[in-house]
């Protein structure tokens, strides 16, 4: 069997994938297939099921524009609530019959002769005359390096792959790493356990997280006049936005961090702990965290916090950057993901067959996050260079998929076969960038974050607003692009 041909492939089935494909409905494109590798759609809201896992954006913010949900259940809504929220919208919106799951994409490679993308899955090739990649930057869990990992004879395993099957009660548990995970799962396996140790390379600022029940008066009151959560949503959004103004400006963050360190002396008791647990960077350098049961949990007796990095592994312990080896039958590993490193990027091949990975050389760069120069017809979702560390991804991803639409309509009314972001604008619009993150919090904060990546550039933040980036992503002009038209081709959109 040959290729199946469409109009426009989505890679990834989660938020960004679905509202992409929401969105094409929506402007009458129905010739697509969203391309998900898993057995069902969800994205990062299906793989990480760990215990306490939720949202650290308000919920009524980080959600479909498209889509409002007036009964979520808590201000910042569970893992299953959000997981449950974005099959109903893809089922609702009519794009879940689209969803190819099981469809890992091997590769992807452009080709010139017929000026589309010919795709391999695992299920079936695909040939597409434009590619969505959207699959997220939260998508392939980072496992450490360590020597002895694998000998290890207790229990491993990442948090986004956690084990619900394991038996924490009464065992001795190593929790590496101190991230946006581990200050939802530590708080709820704590309990259980007869001793814990948490491996700690870098304290981070905790705030408390303004979290509440939405009982059955606020659900009524939001289904019955809908404009009450869109004023909810807006307040919010514009409160947000200030956060951003002070990560740009980072002395405007001193009241945050304020508020941070008051968090820290009214829920540690222990001193020494404290120092510990205090940050010797400005906050907002890396990822900010909230949590009322982080800081409570690390106070309990059977918690011990080591100041120190993960040396080695040992069949039956864990060693840190101390040299002293702890006792541990399990091993939690809280580590993240690679941010800066799509896993996909090595099975793109572009215009000159070179892959994403291969261009990039572990910097990742493109053209306003969205697209990439000598990648013709590929529209990239929270790509390089677009995240603002303080607005909902979604926010980000409707923006982006606004774009995407607009060069579909550019393509379309001018009778072109593909788009190729040109090298000169690609590299002015990221020498602003780059100079423009010199003062943020993100480059002058004084951490090493996984905004950086491997060559210590900052490939993932935005300097601006989510105002500016809304300006700039509404027009798709092709004065930025190479253009080829179409030969004898009817227009497909």
């Amino acid at each position: 069997m040959g290729e199946q041909a469409v109009e426009v492939a989505i890679i990834g089935a989660g938020i960004s994938g679905i509202g992409a494909a929401v969105h094409l409905r929506q402007v009458g494109i129905e010739d697509f297939v969203l391309l998900e590798r898993a057995g069902e759609p969800g994205g990062t809201w299906r793989d990480n099921t760990y215990p306490g896992c939720a949202c650290d954006v308000p919920t009524v913010l980080y959600s479909y524009s498209f889509a409002p949900k007036p009964d979520w259940s808590r201000a910042f809504a569970p893992q299953e609530e959000i997981r449950s929220y974005v099959l109903d919208v893809a089922a609702e919106h009519g794009v879940a019959d689209r969803i190819c799951c099981g469809a890992d994409v091997l590769s992807a490679e452009w080709d010139e002769t017929q000026q589309r993308w010919l795709i391999q899955t695992s299920a079936g090739d695909y040939a597409a005359r434009v590619m969505v990649s959207a699959t997220g930057p939260w998508s392939e869990p980072v496992v450490p390096d360590l020597p002895g990992l694998e000998e290890f004879e207790g229990k491993v395993f990442h948090s986004s792959r956690w084990d619900h099957e394991h038996d924490f009660d009464g065992g001795r548990v190593a929790v590496i790493g101190t991230g946006a995970s581990a200050v939802q799962f530590v708080p709820e396996i704590q309990p259980r356990v007869e001793q814990m140790t948490v491996f700690q390379r870098t304290a981070h600022w905790v705030l408390p997280k303004v979290d509440r029940p939405l009982g059955p008066r606020a659900q009524q009151i939001f289904r019955r006049y809908p404009s009450t959560q869109r004023a909810l949503r807006e307040s919010l959004y514009y409160g947000t936005e200030l956060l951003g103004v002070a990560m740009r400006k980072p002395r405007l963050l001193a009241p945050l961090q304020a508020a941070g360190r008051a968090h820290l002396r009214r829920t540690v008791p222990d001193p020494e702990l404290r120092r510990i647990l205090t940050p010797d960077y400005t906050l907002g350098c890396k990822r900010l965290l909230f949590s009322n049961e982080w800081y409570p949990a690390l106070s309990q007796p059977n918690v011990d916090v080591v100041p120190h990095a993960v040396e080695a592994v040992r069949p039956n312990g864990v060693v840190g950057a101390d040299g002293v080896e702890r006792s541990v039958d399990t091993i939690v590993l809280g580590t993240g993901f690679t941010i800066t490193k799509l896993p996909i990027a090595e099975r793109i091949h572009g215009r000159e067959g070179r892959t994403l990975e291969e261009t990039w050389q572990g910097s990742p760069t493109g053209y306003l996050g969205s697209t990439v120069s000598g990648f013709p017809n590929l529209f990239v979702l929270l790509g390089p260079n677009i995240g603002t560390g303080h607005s909902s991804a979604i926010f980000l991803i409707e923006t982006q998929i606004g774009y995407l639409i607009e060069g579909l309509r550019a393509m379309s009314d001018h009778d072109l076969a593909s788009v190729d972001v040109r090298a000169d604008v690609q590299e002015r619009f990221n020498a602003e960038v780059q100079s423009r993150l010199t003062g943020t919090v993100w480059n002058a904060g004084g951490c090493m974050s996984y905004y950086l990546d491997a060559n210590g550039r900052n490939s993932t933040m935005f300097p601006g607003s989510t105002f500016e980036l809304r300006r700039r992503l509404s027009r798709f002009d092709l004065t930025d692009y190479t253009t080829r038209t179409r030969e004898s081709e009817p227009a497909a959109v």
